[in-house]
């Protein structure tokens, strides 16, 4: 995992890449918050859609509202980039609708888009 740092409008986001999955499950994204904290003291992140289990993108299993929860606890603002395109669920496709409608996770489909997205909410 590379974690870089950019500043948007005088906000500070930490750019995760990585070619492996980093959100697997519960315990997994808790560390990814720590590390990213720990590491940059960010609390807006980019991530592409990649490193996230393909389960949180299946909303029956529940793991999308669990991995925002502990967003929100953590006081940690969420952008995924990726192409959401390939979706077809009608409640996917409501939820990344709300959660961009909101202030702690957006679906984005690029890194310009989710930095401005992620800064307009600090403001």
């Amino acid at each position: 995992m590379e974690i870089t740092k950019i500043k948007e409008k005088g906000v500070d986001i930490a750019v995760v890449k990585s070619t492996e999955l980093i959100i697997t499950d519960i315990q997994s994204a808790l560390d990814f918050i720590a590390t990213v904290n720990y590491e940059t003291n960010c609390c807006h992140v980019i991530l592409n859609k990649s490193v996230i289990s393909e389960a949180f993108f299946d909303l029956k299993t529940r793991f999308a509202g669990e991995i925002l929860q502990k967003f929100i606890n953590y006081h940690m603002k969420i952008a995924v980039v990726g192409d959401f395109s390939i979706y077809s669920s009608k409640s996917l496709k409501d939820f990344m609708y709300e959660s961009n409608k909101g202030k702690n996770m957006f679906f984005v489909s690029n890194e310009k888009e989710a930095a401005e997205k992620l800064a307009a909410v600090s403001q």
